[in-house]
């Protein structure tokens, strides 16, 4: 797999994930407000927590493939 394709991969699906990961934030911030058992509200914040930062990696490997691509074309276009 070539580095524009990960990037390709990578950016799209992790900028999806922190909106999946931002959504269950609120969704647990929401048990909170309902008065919800402590247990499943921080359960919940747990997993929006993991997600979101799941997709800020996924982000920032896409960031670090799209610089290893601008790396490689710019060398190769200068030889």
């Amino acid at each position: 797999m070539t580095h524009k394709e990960k990037w390709l991969l990578f950016a799209p699906t992790g900028l999806l994930t922190i909106g999946v990961g931002a959504s269950m934030v609120h969704w647990a911030g929401s048990l909170k407000d309902r008065r919800l058992p402590a247990s499943q509200w921080v359960a919940a914040g747990t997993a929006a927590l993991v997600v979101l930062n799941a997709g800020v990696s996924l982000f920032g490997r896409g960031v670090v493939e799209k610089v290893l691509y601008e790396v490689r074309e710019k060398g190769s276009a200068a030889a």
